[in-house]
């Protein structure tokens, strides 16, 4: 199965100059809890993403209030796959970074599509699902 057939096409995307209110809209309008942010919306190229922890943990618990930018709350590294890549690749990469969404690009590098773990849940089998959630769900290691 490729990514295609399980991506959620089109998603919302933001810019790093707009409110994280504005970005909270977006997850709330679309039901999502990632939102991709792109250079600008002509070239949907990108930059970084936006969740709904990072508006609770970088913005709302540190007092930032509803006006400050994605930019300054956003994930800056960005992991992508491919429409045609198989859905496995995919799963790999969100295991390895232990991502439970991930933007899909297509082929000039622009977002087409977003998968995430409840597009697996729907689209895949229910063990593979559960490997996914469960590893994705694992402590990161700290390094002293």
């Amino acid at each position: 199965m490729k990514v295609k057939e399980i991506m959620t096409a089109d998603p919302a995307v933001c810019t790093a100059d707009a409110s994280i209110a504005d970005a909270a809209r977006l997850m709330s309008t679309h039901d999502c809890g990632e939102i991709p942010v792109v250079d600008n919306r002509e070239t949907r190229k990108p930059v970084g993403v936006i969740t709904d922890r990072d508006i609770a943990c970088r913005a709302v618990a540190n007092g930032k209030g509803p006006d400050t930018k994605v930019a300054d709350v956003m994930s800056n590294d960005v992991v992508t796959c491919e429409p045609d890549a198989d859905v496995q690749d995919c799963i790999d990469k969100m295991e390895q970074y232990q991502l439970r969404r991930i933007p899909i690009v297509d082929a000039q590098g622009r977002i087409c599509g977003i998968v995430a773990q409840a597009d697996l849940a729907n689209k895949t089998s229910h063990r593979e699902t559960a490997r996914v959630v469960r590893d994705v769900s694992q402590p990161t290691q700290v390094t002293l």
